[in-house]
C-alpha cells in the first residue's frame, strides 16, 4: 500500500532535550507527531500533560496526533485541543458514550480516533465507524514502550481494513506497539495506513532518524 505515514512516538525520545527531538525527526521526514499520553489510572504509566504539547508545538509544522490513555477522557479534551492537538485519538472505555465523546473532539476543532486495545471487541468500533476520521489498533497493551507486537491484532487490522473499505469512509488506520523493521511491512500488509514508531524511529540518534523513517516506510 502506497503512501505510509510514519508518526514516531516521543514517549521514546530523548525527553531532556524533547523539543530538539521533535524538530529532528519533523527533519527527518516524520508525517505525525504521536503524543502518548498516559494518567497513571487507565494505564500503568504516567506521562505529559497539555502544557507539554503546547510547549513542542512550535517546533514542528506536521500533525499532532494525540492519543490520550486517560480516563475521564471528555474533561480533558478542550485543553488538549487547545494546546495543539490536531487528532485526539481515545479509547472507549474511558467514558460512558464514546458518540458524544467524538462529537466533543470535532467540535473542539480537531479530527477524532478511536482507539482499540487488544483485547476491545471490533463490535466497539462498527457504530462509530462512520463519525472518526482515524482508528488506532493498540498492537501491545498500552501503558509502555518497548514492548513486542501481538500477533493476533494482524487479524484485526485485516478486518479493520475490509470494513473500512467495504463502507467506502475516509479513514485513516493506524498501529501502535511493537512496530519495527521486521514488523511494519507486516502492518501495512494487512492494511495499515499510519504506523507508530517509538523504539525504532529514535534508535541511533538524530543522524539515524531520517534512515530510520525511510526505512519504516519503505517497508
Amino acid at each position: 500500500m502506497s503512501g505510509i505515514k510514519i508518526a514516531p512516538s516521543i514517549l521514546a525520545s530523548d525527553f531532556a532535550r524533547l523539543g530538539e527531538e521533535v524538530r529532528a525527526i519533523t527533519e527527518a521526514g516524520a508525517d505525525y507527531i504521536h503524543v502518548d499520553v498516559m494518567d497513571g489510572h487507565f494505564v500503568p504509566n504516567i506521562t505529559i500533560g497539555p502544557d507539554i504539547v503546547k510547549a513542542i508545538k512550535p517546533y514542528s509544522d506536521r500533525i499532532f496526533d494525540v492519543h490520550l490513555m486517560i480516563s475521564p477522557v471528555d474533561l480533558y479534551i478542550e485543553a488538549f485541543a487547545k494546546a495543539g492537538a490536531d487528532i485526539i485519538t481515545f479509547h472507549p472505555e474511558a467514558g460512558p458514550h464514546p458518540h458524544r465523546t467524538v462529537q466533543a473532539i470535532r467540535q473542539a476543532g480537531c479530527k477524532a480516533g478511536l482507539s482499540l486495545n487488544p483485547a476491545t471487541p471490533l463490535e466497539t468500533l462498527w457504530p462509530l465507524l462512520g463519525d472518526i476520521d482515524l482508528v488506532l489498533v493498540m498492537s501491545v497493551n498500552p501503558g509502555f514502550g518497548g514492548q513486542s507486537f501481538i500477533e493476533s491484532q494482524l487479524a484485526r487490522i485485516e478486518t479493520i481494513r475490509k470494513r473500512i473499505d467495504a463502507e467506502g469512509v475516509n479513514v485513516e488506520l493506524e498501529v501502535d506497539g511493537g512496530i519495527n523493521f521486521e514488523t511494519a511491512p507486516r502492518a501495512i500488509a494487512a492494511g495499515a495506513t499510519v504506523l507508530v514508531a517509538g523504539t525504532a524511529t529514535f534508535k541511533g540518534g538524530p543522524s539515524a532518524y531520517a534512515q530510520n523513517i525511510a526505512a519504516l516506510r519503505g517497508a
